[in-house]
């Protein structure tokens, strides 16, 4: 940074001097100056003033500075400059980039083009996605984070009750789906985005509260939870997601949904967004026979888990089909068998390291098993030559009774157990011989006649994709727990994860870096507020490589050095 001194010459010979600060960048391989303000003419200027300030400002940082001069501005009656406000500012400049970057700004004011407020709401809502993405809490606590602690570009101040307004704009905005779909495609366009396959997945999340929600139309109900929390009210959360791992929507339904309920509204939905030939890939929880058939609606094609354990006829006759599997991968082979009177394909898929993998926690549960038995049948031998009204026979009697029932009733260990007709459990080999036909094995089905056998099975393993959305939305994003108990301030904080999501994946995939890492980099870029006597300053602490080369990956101008400078 420096003072950039440019002429004038007047018509009748005068010169004009005028001085500016200004910094240098580099465009294209150019030095292109940038002037940062405009200080007026020099004769105009407040040289005593400039130059107490640059004392004051040698005097605080140090320097190779003439200790003179900084004598001479303390002398003139400039004091040394204070910090009066230091907040983070690297990561939420970052997400501001990409949210105008990628037209989400554009997107939410045109949805809510309607109503006038006098925050600007599209900054609130800004703000409360960036909380999530960069240091996740509650409402309350995000307007307070963006008033002290960190740098919201355009945002000079929020409370909780703008917070609150903005989430029920965003819900009201969000009716049918237009502000995610507006959003997803102004990403898809940016990012080249391809959509032949997309990828849907459910979760749920739980609410820490004793009952469920009451009335026909109650949102947080009791369902079978993926949390393995039961015992407390929840909501199914659905997501979709490109084979990039970019979300593209997502869906809420009250707890007591299950998924053979909701993929047919999850089907329309999207096809509204007339996105062309998408093939629809989802895992075993949704293959039934009606919610397959209704992903054929329209020309639509599938890719879909089979579940291999139920005892579905056509599964049985698809693995009873002999033939020779086709390496895909170290770690992959299929073999595609087609069924006469359907035109669905269906490809097996085996992992011979899975398949080692299955095998030794079987061998390991049945040699567990075999060993408590056998403790147990030992110790009634021994109790067998006790009285028969001994008090220590009957105790142990009800003691052995216990851990078989313990056994039996163990969720893993339990299902290789089978109890006889005299009540004494022992291992069931039939299960045995029947789960080593499918060590390392799953099935999947396409109707799509098109889609190779391999792209089939590489395209149902990219579902890891929403599973790993699912798991950043609770462990990063910290989805939960959710501080509401109103149906539309849930679903919008839902929608607020989702787009915190979003930011998120582009960023990693741009940068090819982790969130978690971006972010702690990130946050090591401060804006400081020095002020004095001479005036004030905000600047920003110097960038390094790092940090340079992580703006640079995603298109974002990083921030400025100086951005105000006010001598008195």
């Amino acid at each position: 940074m420096y003072l950039r001194f440019t002429s004038r010459t007047n018509a009748d010979g005068s010169v004009v001097r005028y001085v500016a600060l200004a910094h240098n960048r580099r465009v294209d391989g150019k030095i292109k100056p940038d002037v940062l303000m405009n200080l007026g003419r020099v004769d105009q200027v407040d040289v005593e003033g400039m130059r107490r300030l640059a004392a004051s400002i040698t005097k605080h940082f140090g320097g190779d500075g003439d200790g003179a001069g900084v004598e001479a501005g303390l002398v003139a009656g400039a004091g040394p400059l204070e910090v009066v406000d230091a907040r983070s500012i690297g990561a939420t400049w970052l997400l501001d980039g990409l949210w105008r970057r990628l037209d989400i700004a554009a997107a939410v004011r045109t949805a809510a083009d309607a109503r006038r407020f006098t925050t600007n709401m599209e900054r609130v809502l800004f703000a409360l996605v960036a909380n999530r993405a960069v240091a996740p809490m509650s409402k309350l606590s995000a307007a307070e984070w963006a008033g002290e602690d960190t740098v919201i570009p355009g945002l000079a101040s929020m409370d909780d009750d703008h917070a609150y307004r903005a989430m029920d704009l965003l819900v009201d905005a969000d009716t049918a789906g237009r502000v995610q779909e507006a959003v997803f495609f102004a990403v898809a366009n940016l990012l080249n985005l391809e959509v032949d396959l997309l990828f849907f997945d459910t979760t749920s999340t739980y609410f820490e509260r004793d009952t469920e929600d009451e009335g026909e139309d109650a949102f947080r109900r009791y369902g079978h939870s993926k949390d393995h929390r039961g015992d407390l009210p929840q909501i199914v959360i659905g997501l979709a997601v490109t084979k990039e791992g970019i979300p593209v929507r997502c869906w809420c339904w009250p707890g007591n949904s299950n998924d053979q309920q909701v993929l047919a509204e999850v089907r329309d939905d999207m096809r509204d967004w007339k996105l062309g030939r998408v093939i629809t890939v989802v895992d075993r929880g949704f293959s039934c026979a009606d919610n397959l058939a209704y992903l054929r609606r329209a020309g639509g094609h599938y890719i879909a888990g089979m579940r291999m354990r139920d005892g579905n006829p056509l599964v049985e006759q698809v693995l009873a089909r002999q033939g020779r599997y086709q390496q895909v991968r170290d770690n992959l082979r299929v073999k595609e068998v087609r069924i006469d009177g359907t035109d669905v394909r269906f490809v097996i898929c085996h992992n011979p390291d899975q398949a080692a993998r299955d095998k030794q926690q079987r061998d390991d549960a049945i040699a567990r098993i075999e060993a408590e038995l056998a403790r147990i049948r030992d110790q009634r031998e021994r109790d067998a030559k006790r009285p028969v009204g001994d008090r220590t026979r009957q105790r142990n009697e009800a003691a052995h009774v216990r851990a078989e029932c313990a056994l039996r009733d163990h969720p893993s260990l339990g299902r290789w157990l089978v109890q006889q007709p005299n009540g004494r459990l022992k291992v069931n080999k039939t299960k045995i011989k029947v789960e080593e036909r499918l060590d390392g094995k799953y099935l999947i089905a396409t109707s799509d006649p098109h889609l190779s056998t391999e792209d089939a099975a590489l395209g149902y393993k990219n579902l890891l994709e929403a599973e790993r959305g699912f798991r950043d939305l609770k462990s990063q994003l910290l989805l939960r727990p959710v501080f509401h108990r109103l149906e539309h301030r849930i679903r919008a904080h839902v929608l607020i994860c989702w787009l915190a999501l979003l930011l998120v994946r582009v960023a990693e995939r741009a940068t090819g870096e982790t969130w978690r890492n971006i972010n702690r980099q990130l946050g090591r870029i401060s804006q400081v507020t020095l002020a004095g006597p001479a005036g004030t300053v905000v600047q920003t602490t110097p960038l390094r490589p790092e940090h340079k080369a992580i703006y640079q990956a995603l298109s974002v101008q990083p921030p400025a050095r100086v951005t105000t400078f006010d001598p008195r």
